[in-house]
């Protein structure tokens, strides 16, 4: 059994690969990106994060009256100092 492939074949079979490679190699372009702010509610309260800064208010009052304003690498700061005199 003699197999011959001539010129014509193996192009088609090399750009049928290529297609397909480049087909499976593209993301989604509708995946979900996380915009500037997020929002987290829960039972106890309501926190409003802004992802650029690391900024966020929050309040434990569902009325809304009560927001405290605050920065997560300050808040860090000082959670790590609270544990040092532990």
């Amino acid at each position: 059994m003699k197999i011959q492939l001539d010129i014509k074949s193996t192009i088609i079979g090399f750009l049928s690969a290529a297609l397909l490679i480049a087909t499976f190699s593209f993301k989604s372009s509708n995946a979900w990106v996380g915009g500037k702010f997020q929002t987290e509610v829960s039972e106890k309260g309501v926190i409003i994060l802004d992802t650029e800064t690391g900024a966020y208010i929050m309040t434990s009052d569902m009325r809304g009256y009560d927001w405290n304003k605050g920065n997560f690498t300050n808040t860090h700061q000082i959670s790590k100092d609270n544990t040092k005199g532990k």
